[in-house]
């Protein structure tokens, strides 16, 4: 692969510090790295490959001779530079909502839609953290047997939400061992010792009840698989766990499989670990995704109310195959 000139937008951040190591452990070829944020960071310097890397602020001209960017900087950010970078004659990956649904950008997890990379004009985006984990696991299944209908509950990590949502977890924990009240400021209500059923934090609720995360479960999860037909309902949940995304999914198929044909399928799948030894207590936990690029599934069974139904559990690094990992492995396939 020749080296290429990189840029990583955001590259201060959680997922954009992530890109870096990913890029770094992957041994991506770079013959220049740029690290590009907002004028507040400017001067900020980072470590890669063991150099000193100083970041620059991001503008309009920041991608002349630049062939890959890693978008990780917000959606707004995205609406406003990416087509920049895109004219500059750029290829940009994309970590935020901006251009998901858009029917002119590749929405891409390689291990299922790796066919639809070439269609790029500039721009593929990277899928939300949670249908990325989610949809690495129903390729195989749905080829196999035809996804009809998908219900998913989501339990998603602090750290989606960004470094501030996760000091709040952590202070509000401390206080409430302190017999003190939790404060909030980036959640609705406290998360320590606690559950909250709406994501994002704030202006989350479309008219139709399901928030703004759980829609993009629905109408993602129909653009990569390339199927509108699949049915798909989701209630996603915000938990206090630092990171790994974890996941209830039911899926009623048109044909049907067994739990043990499901785990066959599955053991073969590109970038799906099977962990279900319930009777041995393995299954797949948060803690030990946290630092791979996998998406781990276990407590695969049949279920009880439909005779096509199945019932699993899905676990996987948000900040990694979530976000980061997706990313470069798109940026490895160009």
């Amino acid at each position: 692969m020749t080296p290429k000139v990189v840029a990583v937008v955001g590259a201060t951040g959680l997922v954009g510090s992530k890109m870096l190591e990913v890029l770094e452990e992957r041994s991506f070829p770079i013959k220049e790295l740029k690290c590009l944020a907002s004028a507040r960071s400017k001067g900020k310097t980072l470590k890669f490959r063991g150099e000193t890397v100083s970041v620059e602020e991001l503008t309009e001209t920041s991608f002349q001779g630049v062939d890959i960017a890693l978008f990780s900087a917000g959606g707004s950010t995205s609406k406003k530079f990416a087509p920049c970078a895109a004219k500059a004659g750029c290829v940009v990956v994309d970590n935020s909502s901006a251009w998901r649904m858009d029917p002119e950008v590749p929405l891409v997890v390689p291990e299922v839609n790796a066919h639809d990379i070439p269609k790029h004009k500039g721009i593929i985006a990277n899928p939300n953290c949670s249908t990325i984990q989610m949809v690495v696991v129903l390729k195989p299944l749905h080829d196999a047997a035809t996804i009809e209908r998908v219900i998913v509950d989501t339990y998603q990590a602090v750290s989606g939400a960004g470094k501030a949502a996760v000091d709040e977890m952590y202070a509000q924990t401390r206080a409430v061992l302190a017999g003190e009240e939790p404060v909030c400021h980036i959640f609705p209500h406290p998360i320590a010792f606690n559950c909250i059923p709406q994501i994002p934090q704030a202006n989350a609720f479309e008219d139709n009840g399901y928030t703004n995360e759980e829609m993009k479960m629905v109408n993602e999860t129909k653009k990569i698989m390339g199927d509108p037909n699949i049915r798909v309902t989701a209630t996603t949940v915000r938990v206090p766990v630092h990171s790994g995304h974890s996941e209830s999914v039911t899926i009623e198929t048109a044909k049907k499989l067994t739990a043990a044909q499901a785990r066959q399928l599955l053991s073969r799948a590109p970038g799906v670990v099977v962990q279900d030894d319930p009777a041995n207590q393995i299954y797949p936990l948060a803690i030990n995704a946290v630092g791979s690029g996998e998406t781990f599934v276990g407590r695969i069974r049949e279920d009880l109310s439909h005779p096509r139904g199945l019932a699993m559990w899905i676990v996987s690094d948000n900040l990694l195959k979530g976000a980061a990992f997706n990313a470069v492995q798109i940026a490895e396939l160009l």
